[in-house]
């Protein structure tokens, strides 16, 4: 069995792109918690990025610090279906570099009979 069983997948994502990234995930298993599914926290964000030479960006232009608002998407997934997500949120998501971050959870240290 792996250590981290759970992971929290997190991600940032302009809003147009939310509910078809939550019904994608939902249809391989990603966000689902006991008995619920798709289960995923939406936090708005302020950020800033600066193309460099080379780069496409979706927004913004080369050389220009740029600022917008997107959405920080949260959402736990088995360690078994990871690659899985990724696939899918890289499929959908918009930017040429989306920050994808993954984050071991210990709650199962602390609630050992699930």
């Amino acid at each position: 069995m792996n250590q981290f069983p759970v992971v929290k997948i997190e991600l940032f994502i302009p809003d147009a792109f939310i509910d078809t990234l939550r019904d994608e995930l939902g249809k391989i298993n990603v966000g689902h918690i006991g008995n619920y599914d798709h289960c995923i926290s939406i936090t708005q964000v302020r950020g800033y990025w600066r193309p460099l030479a080379g780069a496409n960006p979706y927004e913004g232009e080369i050389g220009k610090v740029s600022e917008g608002t997107e959405s920080k998407v949260e959402v736990n997934c088995n360690w078994e279906d990871v690659e899985n997500a990724l696939r899918v949120i890289r499929k959908i998501h918009p930017y040429e570099e989306p920050l994808i971050n993954i984050v071991p959870l210990l709650n199962h240290f602390f609630n050992p009979e699930k």
